[in-house]
């Protein structure tokens, strides 16, 4: 374990509340946080770097009051920073990222060793989401201290590589902390992440069903209402193929013939029309066959720990049976 945090070990669960557009914000984060699971958001999700700023103050008060109160270490927190070219806030963030020294980020879109050795230099950890190998190598060659595998059926900008491959194929080279994400609804998944030999599940579409994250009731109904079938894989929002809910790419008034459209975004000059239509247009994993309610998120983690337990114990169980 020299060359896995020290931190997976002491959460309540080995799972991170994924960062989402529109949806991942201060009270998410800190309920996350404070039932023993890791929170995350997106710096992008305040319009400003000084709105950032306040969020992490928040953030890092309500955590080091609750640690204070009931003498329970929180789990760390962790921010998304979208490390492309066309991001105009990427350096200023940065910046107030080894200010408050934030525990973990989670870089999109450029794996570049010069944002690693700036979160490195105060002790913070870097994890990178990739869809296939020759983004994990760069990662790598970059200096991650781990890798999220964004397996086919994620939401958002989900790859299309089954996990058990995808998980095999980086580990035969990358030898540090490996996330998946995609399809992971339950504590049985949480299990079958680890069995799949991930170190960590990242958790996202489950999280939009629960009464801390920013998404509407009509859009939770939606996710409640939803059968695998109903997430539609697309590249006509952004440019980039994503998942999103079927009834609302239909209610959004999208024909087949235009969710068949595979254009090149530009994420700086398509930022502020991208924000807009994922407002109305709503990102969900094809894990939302398996969701079927809205819960606190205190109430979420601890159905998850125990669907865990169960399933870590029946898993025991075929020892007995398997192998001869």
């Amino acid at each position: 374990m020299s060359n896995k945090p020290a931190f997976i070990k002491d959460l309540d669960l080995p799972a991170i509340a994924a960062p989402m557009f529109l949806i991942s914000g201060p009270q998410l984060v800190i309920e996350c946080c404070k039932n023993g699971i890791v929170g995350t958001f997106p710096a992008l999700n305040q319009r400003t770097s000084e709105g950032f700023e306040e969020w992490l103050i928040e953030i890092m008060t309500e955590l080091e009051a609750f640690e204070k109160k009931t003498g329970k270490k929180p789990a760390p927190f962790g921010v998304n920073l979208i490390v492309h070219n066309t991001n105009p806030r990427l350096e200023a963030d940065i910046k107030l990222c080894i200010k408050h020294k934030v525990p973990i980020v989670i870089t999109s879109l450029g794996a570049v060793s010069m944002v690693v050795d700036a979160i490195h230099s105060y002790g913070g950890l870097v994890f990178h989401d990739i869809i296939k190998k020759r983004h994990a190598e760069k990662a790598q060659e970059a200096g991650v201290d781990g890798l999220i595998l964004v397996a086919a059926g994620a939401g958002g900008h989900a790859g299309t590589i089954n996990p058990m491959t995808l998980v095999s194929e980086i580990k035969k080279f990358f030898h540090k902390t490996i996330i998946l994400s995609g399809c992971i609804s339950t504590g049985r998944d949480i299990a079958s992440t680890l069995q799949m030999g991930a170190d960590m599940a990242y958790m996202g579409t489950r999280f939009i069903n629960t009464e801390e994250s920013g998404a509407n009731d009509e859009y939770r109904h939606m996710i409640e209402d939803a059968g695998s079938s109903d997430v539609v894989y697309t590249a006509a929002i952004s440019g980039v193929h994503a998942n999103f809910l079927g009834q609302s790419l239909k209610a959004a008034g999208l024909s087949d013939e235009d969710l068949k459209k595979d254009t090149k975004i530009d994420f700086g000059k398509e930022l502020n029309t991208e924000a807009k239509a994922w407002k109305t247009i709503w990102s969900a994993g094809q894990g939302s066959a398996l969701i079927d309610n809205t819960l606190p998120v205190k109430d979420l983690v601890a159905q998850l720990k125990s669907e865990f337990k169960q399933a870590i114990e029946e898993q025991a169980k075929w020892l007995e049976t398997y192998p001869k």
